[in-house]
């Protein structure tokens, strides 16, 4: 069984590193001592945060169906995959043009499959290795306006729990880092959506944290929230109806609204 894996002089693939919480991922997981792989679309900002930390970048879009191989094939041994990289697909079902529902499912939810079942035959041949998906709070608690953004996410939150039961008895470990809202980056953070009063964040270093918690010590979900917002996705999955009631007076429905116009056109 996985008993959690040193992270220093560890190969490790970051996906989604030149966007989002990926500049905080790849920062700490560079204090300790990782060896690097960072991958994104944009090349600019990964050779540029590549620079910095001394780490290799591979620029690749897993919106293509071959990406997932071709990025493997290139990064050669993996002892750590994070799979980070998020489209938001926002917007209520009817205006999402069918192109970006494609997008996000291809990101979201069958590239880390693709990637995972890429690397376990190597970890598992080394009888060492850790995987670490980086979903959502919203895989417990869906909102409106969001449907195809929490599909992804609820999937990807049911294969991690799956893989984890599958890979057991062997030395791979899986983990599943959960944030709610997350300030100065991220989704939230580039729409600049303004969160009802009392609604709390965390900072992406936060999240950070806690992918290295959750690789050292092998935990299997790790929810990176406010009490109050861990309370709500933990009733959102006995009581969804009464949650729902419960987001529309606290405002969802306008933070949805923001969040769409912010986002809409964003592959």
């Amino acid at each position: 069984m996985a008993q959690g894996l040193e992270i220093k002089g560890a190969r490790t693939l970051l996906t989604g590193a030149s966007g989002g919480i990926g500049g905080a991922l790849a920062r700490r997981l560079a204090q300790e001592g990782a060896e690097l792989i960072l991958t994104g679309r944009r090349k600019d900002l990964l050779d540029s945060l590549a620079s910095e930390l001394g780490a290799e970048a591979i620029v690749s879009d897993l919106a293509l169906a071959q990406a997932p191989e071709q990025l493997l094939a290139a990064s050669g041994r993996v002892d750590i995959l994070i799979a980070n990289a998020v489209l938001p697909a926002s917007g209520r079902l009817a205006t999402v043009d069918p192109a970006r529902i494609d997008a996000a499912i291809a990101v979201n939810l069958r590239a880390p499959i693709a990637l995972a079942r890429g690397v376990i035959t190597q970890m598992s041949e080394r009888n060492s290795g850790h995987i670490v998906f980086i979903g959502s709070l919203q895989s417990k608690a869906a909102t409106g306006g969001a449907s195809i953004y929490c599909a992804t996410k609820f999937g990807l939150r049911g294969f991690s729990l799956a893989l984890r039961a599958e890979l057991a008895r062997t030395a791979v470990g899986v983990s599943l880092v959960l944030p709610g809202f997350v300030a100065d980056a991220g989704m939230y953070a580039d729409a600049g959506v303004k969160l009802p009063r009392g609604v709390g964040t965390r900072r992406p270093d936060q999240v950070a944290a806690a992918v290295v918690r959750a690789i050292r010590d092998d935990v299997g979900e790790i929810e990176v929230a406010p009490l109050a917002l861990r309370a709500g996705a933990a009733i959102a999955s006995l009581a969804p109806e009464l949650s729902a009631r419960g987001m529309r007076l606290l405002g969802g429905e306008r933070i949805a609204r923001d969040f769409e116009r912010a986002q809409s056109n964003k592959l």
